[in-house]
């Protein structure tokens, strides 16, 4: 643990030493705050916190890629990725460490998005379940996200590469439920069990249901798995 807490510690650090980062989050406040300003800031006034979710999450597929397509890739392509892969931390330690700094930027994201059901507050009252559990449904679809965006990183030693090749990937989850819509039949209802959006659905509601929740966390297992097994196959080549 201690391992992995220090590599996470190191990411951090250089997520905050990188132009990319604050270029992504600068883009991510300025997309979202346009988005919700158009919304909200007219009237009619609507206070729901479930549009500024939908617009957030959506912002989220671009800005993903962007800050975790370095996470590994740039190891591989510094040639860093051999004195890692021989260090006494382990590759699960490694991965899981590079995950949780990924996720704590991720959260700073969601906890900034706050600023917006406070502006709505002075309208009326929320609905704060509704409100609460939609910042939930975030935080685990962005979690999820950054686990694909972290897999996708460990593929290439090319950062844009990498970046590309995560939002192909986060494109095919977020689609997938569409894709089941056109096809129709049994089909369209196993395609929607996979749909990153469609599982946010009844926490956006206010609906806990522990189903998704468990979907979430799988999801990102699979993908922190995945991306352990390549670097695994790395260090043996």
């Amino acid at each position: 643990m201690r391992r992995t807490l220090a590599m996470a510690r190191k990411e951090l650090q250089l997520y905050f030493y990188s132009p990319i980062a604050y270029a992504a989050f600068a883009f991510f406040f300025v997309i979202a705050g346009y988005f919700f300003s158009a919304n909200f800031l007219y009237p009619p006034y609507i206070v729901d916190v479930r549009p500024v979710f939908g617009t957030i999450t959506f912002v989220f597929l671009f800005i993903i890629p962007l800050l975790t397509m370095r996470l590994v890739s740039d190891e591989l392509r510094q040639g860093t990725d051999e004195l890692l892969l021989t260090s006494p931390a382990s590759i699960t330690e490694i991965v899981v460490g590079k995950y949780i700094s990924a996720i704590v930027v991720q959260l700073l994201l969601v906890a900034g998005s706050l600023i917006y059901p406070l502006i709505l507050s002075v309208y009326g009252d929320l609905d704060l379940p509704v409100m609460w559990l939609s910042f939930l449904a975030m935080f685990l679809m962005g979690a999820a996200m950054m686990a694909v965006g972290l897999f996708a990183s460990s593929l290439s030693a090319h950062q844009m590469v990498s970046g590309i090749a995560g939002f192909a990937i986060l494109l095919l989850f977020w689609t997938i439920e569409w894709l089941g819509d056109s096809v129709g039949g049994k089909i369209k209802d196993y395609l929607g069990i996979f749909s990153i959006v469609g599982r946010a659905g009844d926490l956006q509601k206010g609906v806990l249901d522990f189903a998704d929740v468990i979907f979430y966390v799988t999801f990102i297992a699979v993908f922190i798995v995945l991306s352990i097994q390549v670097l695994e196959r790395k260090r043996w080549r």
